[in-house]
């Protein structure tokens, strides 16, 4: 039987880079949740997220040699997740990936085991992280939130969610707690 696969989502700001790196550091191995790395071709070291960073080109031939199992473009890059993802979903392991809330629509016909979880964070926090962030100007910054609070009018009703307005540690317990929660386990796993 596979395992499921959490799309985490979230606006930019809310703290899912952050979210997932503190998953990494408190998951165990009788969790059986594994936490993907997505391909971008942005440049290591921008934005904060641990991803393979590739040329326009190396995603280009991935997507022609079918390496990603789901890709999208987005903000002027190019963002996938390996194929290597459905290999652990076959051997019984769970996946969480950081996806895109556009893409999401997508990836719910790709996967029936797709459990979506947004990073829930109020506006005037999002706001402030993203104008302390430098990167955008104020009125970017206010098309970027309008356009996140319609994004997630839209979602399904039945995505999970978890708040990440308080410390970090708080939304990386909730987030831990929720992917166990959700997990697909083997009969007579004790985990």
């Amino acid at each position: 039987m596979s395992g499921t696969l959490f799309y985490l989502i979230g606006a930019s700001g809310s703290g899912k880079d952050s979210l997932l790196e503190g998953c990494r550091a408190q998951l165990k191995m009788d969790d059986r949740i594994c936490v993907a790395h997505r391909y971008i071709t942005r440049a290591p070291g921008i934005g904060g997220e641990n991803h393979v960073h590739l040329s326009e080109a190396e995603f280009a031939l991935r997507i022609e040699l079918g390496m990603f199992a789901m890709h999208w473009d987005s903000h002027g890059y190019r963002y996938g997740i390996g194929a290597e993802v459905d290999q652990w979903l076959d051997a019984g392991a769970n996946v969480v990936i950081n996806g895109s809330r556009e893409y999401l629509p997508v990836a719910l016909g790709l996967y029936d085991e797709l459990v979506p979880i947004l990073v829930d964070v109020p506006a005037e926090r999002l706001r402030a992280r993203l104008t302390a962030r430098g990167r955008e100007t104020a009125a970017e910054i206010e098309r970027r939130l309008a356009r996140h609070e319609a994004m997630v009018a839209a979602l399904p009703p039945d995505v999970l969610k978890i708040s990440n307005d308080g410390p970090l540690e708080a939304g990386v317990a909730a987030l831990v707690a929720l992917l166990r929660q959700h997990s697909w386990l083997p009969t007579g796993h004790s985990g």
